[in-house]
C-alpha cells in the first residue's frame, strides 16, 4: 500500500512564512523567560527543570506519533494514494509491479491451448517433475489423463501456455524433466470438455444412430483413419476380413469386430494407441452391438413448386426392396451416371450403400409411399463422398438439390472439412447441384470422370431450398 508520505502536497510560501514567524516568536519568548528566571536565586535550577520537561514532552510526542502511525489513513491520504496509483504506482513493491507487468503482457500476447502426450517412468515423483517443468514455463495444466502401460505411464495434458512459447521449447523442457516420446499439437475450446463427459456424449450419439459409430470413434481417439471393411464384397465374394471378439491392438492399428459383419479398422500412424484407448473404443463397439440396427425415424414433408408433396427421411437396409424397385424404373443412362459401371451390377451396391455403418442415406418418397430418390453420405476413411440418384420422372424438380443440401448439412454436423462427388463430365444435373451450394469447389477431370470437391465453411451450408417445408412429424 502506498504510504501517506509518498503523497506530497503542493509547496506554499505562506506556510513557510508562518513557520518562520513562529520560530522567531519562540526564540524571543525563550530569551525573555531565560532573562527573567536567570537573575533569580534559583534561576539555573528552574532552567534545568524546564529543559527536562521539554525533553520529556518531546519524547512523549514522538512515542504518541509512532503509536498512531498505523491508524487508517485519512480521506486526504486515501485520495493521495489513488492519485499515486493512477500516476504509475509510486511506492508499490517490486513484486507487485512485476505481477502487474506480467498480467498486462499476458493480456497483450494471449495464450495458446496445447494437447501434449508424453511417456514417463511409473515411479514416485515423475509426474511432479513434469509439473515443475511446466510451472517454470508459466504453463497452466487444465486437464490430465493417465494411461498405464506395462512399463511406464502415458500422461496426456491439456495445457494453456503463453502464446510466445514454442512447441520445440516445450518439448525440450519435458524431455529434460524425464518425458519420452513426447507428442504436441494445437488444441481448441472443444478439448476443454473433460473425458468422462465426452465419452458419455459419444455413447449417447451412438445409441441414437448406428451411423454415428465411426464418427464417435474418430472423436474419441483424435486424428485417425477409420475403415469399415465388410465381410462380403458388393460382388458377393468373401473378403476374409475378420477379428476376434475381443479385438486386436497392434501399436498404431486396432481392429474391432463390426457388429454388422466385417471389421472396423482404426489407424493412427503418428501415435501408438494405449490399452486405455483400446478399451474405450471396444466399449463403444460393444454398445453398438447390444443395441442392434437403429436409425432415427424423423420425417420432413415438403411441397414441390408444382404442388406435389414428398417426404424426406433417413433410410437403411429395410428399404432395400423399395430401392431395387426404383432401380427397375430408372433408365440405363441414369443408372450409369450414378454407378459408373455395368447397369446390371447396380443392385449389388444397394446393401452396402444402405448400411448405416458406411454412412447416412436419405430417401425421398411420394405421398403414395413410392421411393423416388436416394442421397448417400459415405464415410471414406478421412474423406466423405456424396452421391445422388433421382428417378427419371422426378428429375429437374429440385429434389436432387434438396437432398444434396441436407447431406452437406449432415457432413458439417459430423465435423467433415469437405465432401466430394464422383460423376461424369456430362452429368450437368450433378454439377449444377454442387454449384448451387455456393461453396468453394475444386474440379478434377480424368478420362471423362469428374470429381467435384466442396470445401465446407464454418457456417451451415444448408440454405432455403426450392421445395417448401410444410410439416415435420
Amino acid at each position: 500500500m502506498t504510504s501517506a508520505k509518498s503523497a506530497r502536497r503542493p509547496h506554499h510560501w505562506r506556510r513557510d512564512l508562518i513557520e518562520l514567524a513562529a520560530l522567531f516568536t519562540a526564540v524571543a519568548v525563550a530569551d525573555a523567560i531565560a532573562n527573567l528566571i536567570g537573575h533569580q536565586p534559583d534561576g539555573p535550577y528552574l532552567l534545568m527543570a524546564s529543559a527536562v520537561a521539554l525533553v520529556a514532552t518531546a519524547a512523549f510526542h514522538t512515542w504518541w506519533a509512532r503509536r498512531h502511525s498505523h491508524a487508517p489513513p485519512s480521506e486526504e491520504a486515501d485520495a493521495a494514494m489513488v492519485e499515486a496509483g493512477a500516476a504509475g504506482g509510486t511506492g508499490t513493491s517490486a513484486g507487485e509491479a512485476e505481477g502487474a507487468r506480467g498480467i498486462a503482457g499476458a493480456e497483450e500476447t494471449g495464450t495458446t491451448l496445447w494437447r501434449m502426450r508424453t511417456t514417463v517412468l511409473d515411479a514416485p515423483g515423475s509426474l511432479a517433475a513434469l509439473c515443475t517443468a511446466l510451472a517454470g514455463l508459466r504453463v497452466d495444466i487444465l486437464t490430465l489423463q493417465t494411461h498405464p502401460l506395462a512399463q511406464g505411464t502415458v500422461d496426456e495434458f491439456l495445457l494453456r501456455a503463453p502464446a510466445s512459447l514454442q512447441a520445440q521449447e516445450l518439448s525440450r523442457k519435458i524431455a529434460a524433466a524425464g518425458g519420452a516420446s513426447t507428442w504436441i499439437e494445437r488444441a481448441d475450446a472443444h478439448d476443454l470438455v473433460d473425458t468422462p463427459t465426452r465419452v458419455l456424449s459419444l455413447a449417447t450419439r451412438t445409441a441414437l444412430d448406428a451411423a454415428e459409430l465411426p464418427l464417435a470413434l474418430r472423436q474419441l481417439l483424435g486424428r485417425c483413419t477409420i475403415h469399415s471393411l465388410p465381410a462380403v464384397s458388393v460382388t458377393g465374394r468373401a473378403t476374409g476380413q475378420s477379428a476376434p471378439v475381443e479385438g486386436v491392438l497392434e501399436e498404431t492399428v486396432m481392429r474391432l469386430r463390426d457388429p454388422s459383419g466385417g471389421v472396423i479398422s482404426v489407424e493412427r500412424p503418428y501415435l501408438p494407441f494405449t490399452p486405455t484407448e483400446f478399451a474405450r473404443a471396444r466399449a463403444l463397439v460393444e454398445l453398438d452391438a447390444r443395441l442392434g440396427p437403429r436409425v432415427p425415424r424423423s420425417e420432413d414433408v415438403l411441397t414441390l413448386p408444382e404442388g406435389n408433396e414428398i417426404t424426406v427421411r433417413r433410410a437403411d437396409q429395410g428399404d432395400l426392396a423399395a430401392a431395387r424397385t426404383m432401380h427397375d424404373r430408372c433408365s440405363p443412362d441414369t443408372l450409369s451416371l450414378r454407378y459408373h459401371g455395368p447397369v446390371a451390377d447396380a443392385d449389388r451396391y444397394l446393401d452396402h450403400l444402405l448400411s448405416p455403418r458406411f454412412g447416412r442415406t436419405l430417401a425421398v418418397q411420394t405421398a403414395s409411399g413410392r421411393l423416388v430418390a436416394l442421397g448417400h453420405l459415405l464415410w471414406d476413411g478421412d474423406e466423405t463422398e456424396v452421391a445422388l440418384l433421382v428417378e427419371d420422372d422426378w428429375q429437374r424438380r429440385g429434389i436432387g438439390s434438396e437432398l444434396l443440401r441436407r447431406l452437406v448439412a449432415l457432413a458439417e454436423e459430423a465435423g467433415c472439412e469437405s465432401v466430394y462427388a464422383v460423376t461424369q463430365s456430362r452429368n450437368t444435373g450433378m454439377v449444377a447441384a454442387m454449384r448451387a451450394l455456393e461453396l468453394p469447389l475444386d474440379y478434377q477431370i480424368e478420362e471423362g470422370t469428374l470429381v467435384i470437391t466442396a470445401r465446407l465453411s464454418s457456417e451451415e451450408a444448408a440454405r432455403p431450398s426450392a421445395p417448401t417445408e410444410r410439416a415435420r412429424r
